[in-house]
């Protein structure tokens, strides 16, 4: 059944993804704190902030579902990477914040295809910002930006033919949009509170 008003009626469920977070994501892309024209270390410490506050309760939230994406694809440690950068000698300190709306603990397992959408999306944006950044941060290793040494596409097209697989029905896509939507307000929310 189409939901009135519902402009991802219709849609699979990555192009009804995409269309319902790209105000959300535009939104972030160009607030955060390495979006300037010369990011430095300070920069890429306040980075490493917001996600990692962002990242933490997330990760824990998914941990605690016995279905859904984060058993399709293997885990990958992403916290750690990000505690190994903040490491870094050089690296200033960060502060932290905690998110301020908790995710349902009675979430659909579509629902929370939506948020790992954002997640392993995340590693996309990542990638960009190491190729950008990696020669004027040096010797900084960049760790979380870098990712595997295969880089984030394998692991994003087998995301993506899992998401086509487990999230169908129009009712599983609209719940997959609204953890989308939920995982980016949860960072912009964090990303307000960062430059405050």
């Amino acid at each position: 059944m189409n939901r009135p008003h519902d402009p991802t009626s219709g849609m699979d469920a990555l192009a009804a993804l995409r269309a319902a977070t790209s105000e959300r994501h535009e939104r972030l892309d160009s607030g955060l704190p390495l979006s300037g024209p010369a990011p430095d270390l300070n920069d890429y410490a306040q980075h490493l902030t917001l996600v990692r506050d962002w990242l933490a309760p997330l990760q824990a939230w998914l941990d605690g579902f016995a279905d859904g994406p984060q058993i399709v694809l293997p885990a990958v440690e992403r916290l750690a990477l990000i505690d190994a950068d903040l490491a870094e000698p050089g690296m200033p300190a960060p502060r932290t914040a905690a998110l301020s709306d908790p995710l349902p603990l009675d979430a659909s397992a579509a629902y929370r295809w939506g948020v790992a959408y954002v997640i392993e999306g995340s590693q996309l944006g990542g990638k960009v910002l190491y190729g950008k950044l990696a020669e004027p941060l040096a010797p900084h290793p960049l760790r979380y930006l870098r990712g595997a040494d295969e880089g984030p596409g394998p692991r994003w097209r087998a995301f993506m033919l899992a998401l086509k697989e487990h999230v169908k029905s129009p009712d599983e896509i609209a719940d997959a949009c609204a953890g989308a939507c939920a995982a980016f307000d949860s960072i912009l929310g964090l990303s307000v509170d960062k430059s405050a």
